[in-house]
C-alpha cells in the first residue's frame, strides 16, 4: 500500500531549499504527480504555514494516503484525482504548484497541459516549480542523463527528458516567465516560473 522512492529522500532537501524561498507567502499549493507521497509529507511539515494539495492519478492515491496518515499532519491533504488531460483541474486557484519528475514520463501533449492547466490554476504571482531533468538547446546535460532518456524512451517512445526551451515556450504561452533556474544534484534543476 505505502510506497517508497529512494531519490524522494535524496533530492527532497535541495528542493526544500528553493521552495522555501519561492512559497514564502503562500498559503495553499498543488501538487502535481504527487507519486508516493513522500514528498508532500516531507514539505507539508517543513513548510507549516502552506496547505499542500496531493493530486494523481487513483492508482497512486492508497500510497499517498499511507504518507498522509502516518504523518498525523493537518496541512496536507487527500489527494485529487487529477488528469492533466482530461482537465480535472481543480476549480480554485492556488499560490503555488509543484511538480518533480513528472515531465519526462508524460507525453509532449500531457506536457502541454500540464502548462496550460497550470497557467489556470495559479493566482497572478504565484510560482510553478518543476524539478528533474532538462535537456539544454536539445543537448544532455550528462551522459547519465543521456542513457536514463535511452532507457525512458526503451520503454515508452512518448517519454524522454524534455528540452528547457519548449517547456520555457510553453509556460510563456501559458501566461507564465521564467523567474529562476536553479542547479540541483544529480544533474537535476529546479525551474520556476511565476504567473504574470
Amino acid at each position: 500500500m505505502k510506497q517508497y522512492s529512494e531519490s524522494c529522500d535524496q533530492n527532497r532537501e535541495p528542493i526544500l531549499a528553493v521552495i522555501r524561498d519561492v512559497f514564502v507567502d503562500a498559503e495553499h499549493v498543488l501538487e502535481i504527480g504527487s507519486g508516493t507521497g513522500q514528498h508532500a509529507v516531507y514539505f507539508a511539515r517543513h513548510l507549516p504555514h502552506l496547505r499542500w494539495q496531493t493530486s494523481d492519478l487513483p492508482v497512486s492515491h492508497a500510497s499517498i494516503r499511507a504518507w498522509i496518515e502516518e504523518s498525523r499532519l493537518d496541512n496536507v491533504l487527500s489527494p485529487l484525482a487529477l488528469d492533466v488531460v482530461t482537465g480535472s483541474w481543480p476549480k480554485q486557484a492556488y499560490d503555488g504548484i509543484f511538480s518533480a519528475n513528472t515531465t519526462h514520463i508524460m507525453s509532449w501533449p500531457m506536457v502541454e497541459h500540464m502548462f496550460t492547466g497550470s497557467g489556470h490554476a495559479l493566482r497572478p504571482g504565484a510560482s510553478l516549480c518543476l524539478y528533474g531533468p532538462f535537456n539544454y538547446n536539445h543537448a544532455y546535460t550528462s551522459q547519465s542523463n543521456a542513457s536514463f532518456d535511452a532507457w525512458l524512451k526503451d520503454r515508452d517512445p512518448a517519454c524522454g527528458i524534455r528540452n528547457f526551451e519548449d517547456l520555457d515556450t510553453l509556460a510563456t504561452a501559458s501566461g507564465l516567465g521564467l523567474s529562476a533556474d536553479h542547479e540541483m544534484p544529480a544533474n537535476n534543476r529546479l525551474l520556476v516560473w511565476t504567473r504574470q
